[in-house]
This record gives structure tokens, C-alpha cells and sequence, in this order.
């Protein structure tokens, strides 16, 4: 076990000490990346936006590197890599702050979010400058006719999650709960598993390593995402303001079809308060506490967990063909972690 107190550390301090530890050599390469990436962008972006950058977990290049390094070993890696961690996190920002005016955020990880510091235009266009710059960065690390396929896939990635944001504004939840799960699934596949996917499928093919390895950790990173993405959906309904940032029962409030709300949905049938909300009905003054209330009391909130459990342990056996290295274990560890953590 890599990753100490798995079950209490917030996933910031599990990330941070990942990087403390297995990637503390490639910390500098990556920051001098990071600069050399948005230094272009200097006249455009503000301490908002820099502030995501300083504060973020880094979770997704952290995945890039480990993936790398379960290939490559402990020896420096090709600066490719590095460079596309960096794009990875670009990438990343990028749909945070288009997530933000989707969903009309006031915070981000407790601080203004860029739509509410700067307007909703102006962060549409730095939110579009963090996506080009992002596949410029790994347009650039390519340097060998076989990683042209990861261009390709980057832009697929990239296509994907915009589809999966579509997706989730476009859902019907008057549709039966049994489609708006299956529903569920697909878009979180594009939402947020594709860019776990590209991290671990990126590291890989990055440090030189077979075709089909490279699949295998695309594989683990979407399987890795999607319990991540099942573990927000719970997150928002468990944690309060001075936990997530926000404020609890967000996905009831916009409507949003996520996993514990849509078997709730299904386990209170279509004349219960909660369903009816989710169908648009509005709220009234409290009624938001007493419907996270409701939907907490059923067998919805358990069996979204089994789902997010069963996917992380998916994940850490797609890992098992690979060498045992502590690189690989720390993959596994922050499987574990991302659905054990407590909220």
C-alpha cells in the first residue's frame, strides 16, 4: 500500500503525496511545462484562472505519469510524457470552466469560479484557449510516426466530452428510470471517463510501450472514471458547502440525472416528491434539504456505491498483466481510494 489512510485523506493530500513521492522527479519538468504552455496566454488570463491551475489536484496527469513510469520504470522520462501530462491538465481546466457555465457556478473548489469573476463570455473564450492550447501541447510531443495515433485519439476525447456535456443538458427525465440509467452510463462515459482513459492510455503510449498495454490502461482509466464520476454524484449529496465548495443537493436542484438521484427515482416511483422535482416541479423554501433527505433514506445512495466499487475493482484488474511495480500498486491505491474515501 502506497498511499497512507486511504480510507480519510482527501483526494488533494492523496494526489499531493503521489507527487511527493513516486513522481517528485518529474514535479520540475512539469511546472516548467505548465509555464512554457500558458505563457502565451499571459494578457488573458487572471488570477481566477491561474488559481485553478496552483490549486488543482493534478489528478489526471498523475495518472498520465503513472501509467508512463509502470512501462518506463523509475528512470527520467521522455519529455513527450511531461508534455502531455501538462495538456492533460489544460485539457482538464478547460472543462471546468465550460462545466462552471453550464451549471452557472458561483464557486470552484471554494474560490469564484471564472464565469463569475469574469462573465460568462469572457470564460467561454478562455475556456476554448485552454482546450487549443491543451492540443497543441500534445500535437507538439509527438516526435515518431506510431504516437500519431494519439493525436487522433485527443481529438476524439475532446469531441466525446463535449458530447457528454450535451448530453447530460439534453436528457429527458420523463424518460423511465431503467433508459435515464442506461442514459447515465453513456454520458458519463464521455463526460468524465475519456479523459481518465486518454491519461492512462496517453502514459503509456508516451513511454514507448506496446499498443496493446496502452488499451489495457485505457481501459483502467475509464473504468477509474467512471467510479470517480459515481463518487461526485454520492459527494453531492453527503457533503455540505465547507466540504465540496457548493452547496449539497446540487444535482437535485438543475435536474441533473446522477446515479443515486435516478435509482431513488426508481425505488420511489414517478408520483414521489423526489421524482416529481426531477421532472421539473419546483422546489420550495426547505424543500431541498427534506428531498436529499428522502433520497439518502432509500437504497439508492448503496447500491450507486456497489456500482462505483465494482467499477474501481474492474479497474485494478485490468492492472494485473502488468510488471509489479510500486507504479502499478499506486494505481491500484488510488482505485481503492477514490471510493473509500469519506465525504
Amino acid at each position: 500500500m502506497l498511499i497512507p489512510d486511504t480510507s480519510t485523506a482527501p483526494a488533494e493530500d492523496v494526489t499531493a503525496g503521489i507527487w511527493a513521492e513516486l513522481l517528485a522527479g518529474d514535479r520540475a519538468p512539469f511546472d516548467a511545462f505548465l509555464a512554457e504552455a500558458l505563457a502565451p496566454q499571459r494578457d488573458y488570463l487572471s488570477d481566477t484562472e491561474r488559481a485553478l491551475y496552483r490549486h488543482g489536484k493534478r489528478l489526471r496527469p498523475a495518472v498520465l505519469l503513472l501509467a508512463a513510469r509502470m512501462v518506463h520504470g523509475p528512470a527520467p522520462l521522455p519529455r513527450k510524457a511531461v508534455q502531455g501530462a501538462v495538456s492533460l491538465e489544460m485539457l482538464h481546466v478547460a472543462t471546468l470552466i465550460h462545466d462552471d457555465i453550464i451549471d452557472d457556478s458561483a464557486l470552484r473548489r471554494g474560490l469564484p469560479s471564472v464565469n463569475a469573476a469574469r462573465g460568462t463570455e469572457t470564460a467561454v473564450l478562455v475556456g476554448d484557449l485552454q482546450f487549443v492550447q491543451a492540443i497543441r501541447g500534445f500535437v507538439r510531443a509527438i516526435d515518431r510516426d506510431s504516437d500519431m495515433a494519439l493525436v487522433e485519439l485527443v481529438l476524439d476525447t475532446a469531441f466525446q466530452i463535449g458530447c457528454g456535456e450535451l448530453d447530460e443538458l439534453r436528457t429527458d427525465m420523463s424518460l423511465d428510470p431503467e433508459r435515464l440509467i442506461q442514459r447515465y452510463w453513456h454520458t458519463a462515459d464521455r463526460k468524465t471517463a475519456v479523459l481518465f482513459g486518454l491519461a492512462a492510455e496517453a502514459g503509456v503510449t508516451l513511454a514507448a510501450g506496446h499498443t496493446g498495454d496502452a488499451r489495457r490502461a485505457g481501459f483502467f482509466g475509464r473504468r477509474l472514471g467512471r467510479a470517480l464520476q459515481v463518487m461526485d454524484d454520492l459527494f453531492d449529496l453527503a457533503q455540505d458547502e465547507a466540504g465540496s465548495g457548493k452547496p449539497r443537493g446540487m444535482d437535485l436542484l438543475r435536474r441533473r440525472a446522477s446515479l443515486p438521484l435516478l435509482y431513488a427515482m426508481q425505488e420511489l416511483g414517478p408520483d414521489h416528491r423526489v421524482s416529481r422535482v426531477l421532472r421539473g416541479e419546483p422546489l420550495d423554501a426547505g424543500g431541498l434539504e427534506r428531498c436529499v433527505a428522502q433520497v439518502r433514506a432509500t437504497t439508492g445512495f448503496s447500491r450507486a456505491y456497489a456500482d462505483a466499487r465494482t467499477q474501481a475493482l474492474e479497474a485494478i484488474e485490468l492492472l494485473r498483466p502488468f510488471p509489479a511495480s510500486r507504479y502499478r500498486y499506486a494505481l491500484e491505491d488510488l482505485a481503492l481510494h477514490i471510493v473509500d474515501r469519506s465525504p
